[in-house]
Order: C-alpha cells, then sequence, then structure tokens
C-alpha cells in the first residue's frame, strides 16, 4: 500500500471504524516540498504529519499503525519518527525486524516518554521458520516478544516472501497448514510468557467468507490491502483506483523487482517496455538498502510515484492476487461492515 496508496486519509478511516489503518512510510513524502533532493528529511516530516492527520480523522476510535520496511535505507530512521509521532502500532517486513525493540526502547528513552506510551511492535512473517527467528531472536535479546504477528500469504500484493517456484506450486490448502504452524509456534512461545499474542492473517482476503476462514484457521483477524484502494478515502489518485476496477484476473503479473523480489502487479504499458529494455536511472532516491541503480532495471521509486500520481504508462501498479475481483468503489465503512460479517 505504499508508494502514498495507504496514507492519512485511508488510515484514518479505517480507524474511525474501530480497525488499525495503517499508513506505509516508504517515501510517504513523496508530494513534499523538497523531495527531489532531500527525500530523507521529506519523509520524516510526512511521518508526523500523516500519523497527526490520521489520528485526528480517527476521532480517537481504532489505532493508528505505520508499516516500516526493514529494507528501506532509513528503516532505524523511520521507527523512532513513528515513536516520536506517537503511532500506536509498528509493523515490519520486507525483511526480519529483530532489531526493533532496541530501536523502540531507545528511541522512548530519547523522547522521554513514559513506558505505556511505546507503540505496539508486530513482525510480517511468511513461514513458521521466520516467526521462529523473531521470536526467539527478541525473547532472547530483548526480553520480550511482538504483541502482533502477521502472516502474508503467497496472494498478497508487492513485494512477496516467496520464491517464484513457491508461488506456483504452494496450494491453498499447503499454506493453510502454514499459518496453522505460525499460530502454534507463536502460542508456544506466549504461552512460556504468559502473553497473549494475535495472529492476522493476510493476502487474498476479499470478502467475509474470506475472514471466516481465516478465523477458522486460528487467526484472530486479517489484514487487508487491495479492497481498500477501491474506496473513496483512499490516498492514491482516481486513475489508480480506475486501474483496480478495470482490471481482469488475467492482467495480474508476478514481476521481478529491482531489487530481486517476485512482486505482483497489474501488467500495463509500464510492464511491457522494462521487460524488453531497462529504463535509465538518473536519479537515486535512496529507498532500499541494497538496489544498485547502475544494475536494477528501473527505479523502482519513480515508478511507484508516477502510479500513485495517476501516469500509470509509466507506472508500477502492485495489486493482490483478487484484484480482478473488485468491480465498484465503495466508502471505507460499506467495505468494514462488509467484511465484520464473519464476525457477527
Amino acid at each position: 500500500m505504499g508508494v502514498g496508496v495507504s496514507r492519512s486519509s485511508l488510515a484514518g478511516a479505517v480507524a474511525k471504524e474501530g480497525g488499525i489503518g495503517v499508513i506505509s512510510t516508504a517515501q510517504i513524502g513523496y508530494d513534499e516540498e523538497g523531495f527531489e533532493g532531500h527525500e530523507n528529511e521529506c519523509n520524516l516530516r510526512a511521518i508526523d504529519k500523516h500519523i497527526a492527520r490520521a489520528k485526528e480523522i480517527a476521532q480517537g476510535a481504532g489505532m493508528v499503525g505505520v508499516n516500516i520496511m526493514v529494507a528501506l535505507k532509513n528503516y532505524k530512521e523511520h521507527v523512532p519518527e513513528a515513536v516520536k509521532a506517537k503511532a500506536d502500532l509498528i509493523i515490519c517486513g520486507a525483511g526480519l525486524p529483530v532489531d526493533l525493540p532496541g530501536i523502540v526502547r531507545t528511541a522512548i528513552e530519547k523522547f522521554n516518554y513514559k513506558k505505556e506510551e511505546a507503540p505496539a511492535l508486530a513482525s510480517i512473517v511468511s513461514s513458521e521458520k521466520a516467526a521462529r527467528i523473531i521470536l526467539k531472536m527478541w525473547e532472547k535479546k530483548y526480553d520480550c516478544l511482538p504483541d502482533l504477528v502477521i502472516v502474508e500469504g503467497p496472494k498478497a500484493g508487492g513485494h512477496l516472501g516467496f520464491s517464484r517456484e513457491q508461488l506456483a506450486e504452494l496450494t491453498p490448502e499447503q499454506y493453510d497448514d502454514e499459518i496453522r504452524h505460525i499460530i502454534a509456534c507463536t502460542k508456544e512461545f506466549a504461552n512460556k510468557h504468559e502473553k497473549h499474542i494475535p495472529v492476522v492473517a493476510a493476502g487474498g482476503i476479499f470478502d467475509s467468507k474470506d475472514v471466516a476462514h481465516a478465523l477458522s484457521l486460528g487467526a484472530e483477524g486479517v489484514q487487508v490491502a487491495s479492497r481498500f484502494v477501491a474506496t473513496y478515502e483512499c490516498d492514491a489518485s482516481e486513475a489508480y483506483k480506475d486501474a483496480y476496477l478495470w482490471a481482469d484476473e488475467d492482467d495480474v503479473v508476478t514481476v521481478q523487482s529491482p531489487v530481486g523480489m517476485p512482486g505482483r502487479a497489474l501488467h500495463n504499458v509500464f510492464m511491457q517496455n522494462v521487460e524488453t529494455k531497462r529504463e535509465p536511472i538518473t536519479k537515486c532516491y535512496q529507498c532500499l538498502e541494497h538496489c544498485n541503480p547502475a544494475k536494477v532495471p528501473y527505479c523502482i521509486t519513480k515508478a511507484l510515484v508516477n502510479a500513485v500520481k495517476g501516469d500509470l504508462d509509466h507506472g508500477l501498479i502492485f495489486c493482490g492476487a483478487n484484484v480482478g475481483r473488485i468491480k465498484k468503489l465503495m466508502s471505507v465503512n460499506d467495505l468494514m461492515q462488509q467484511l465484520m460479517l464473519a464476525m457477527s
């Protein structure tokens, strides 16, 4: 839901309905004055601004969280900024956030905040192995455990925690078993510390039936992304939303990101062009830690910014596997009510 797809408007609306509205910090300040040349400063300023705006929209309901990718070059600056802005929850994925508790504790001390003002912490995982690594490392190094574990499955959008082979071969039934294993692993650590750690299922959650299925596996909640793009409150341009509404199942492809990870996106003019030739990169936006502008096929920041602004022919449009099923815009309120049918 980055770059710019989920910022204060969408996150605030979701929180207002009692959910957890999540702001992506990836190049969040792309439209701030001075972004060209001062990317990091603009991103940090925008983190503060959008958390404050989302909380204002939420009017005290729900929670306002941030998603901060471990793969970001300025990951260790975004986390303290989110603490400073009093985000309710910090979610980290695109890598294992093994040092997240330490970064947050240092920030709490720096800003002279009380312990109860610390945000809840969550890690995104795609396998039991990854979950166990995080749980063991946080336990051993920081004597703490995540407050939430998010399991992102193979039907998710954007960068994926699976190889192309896994995406082609993994069946829904097999991944259901993996979710059960992650839940059991999490409970093992939680019980040892007498702590409750909810596990949230993500990736391919489209309607209340999917929510009910996730709950039947033992998950205690769901994370939904693509469907919230097709809401009035989504921060993306109308052209970006239209791309979702017009998309068919056949338009969804697995692409290779400039950082070497497979990702799910809509096949468009931009994708056709980069399949056959490299796009010259004249400017590095300092976004990802492991990105060599001299070797990657295109600049992912430029491609994502173009898309969210509405320049789709020059943009990368990340999406989930079920985007072809989205056929109309709706309000966040209506969408939340639909999804919550499984809870009633």
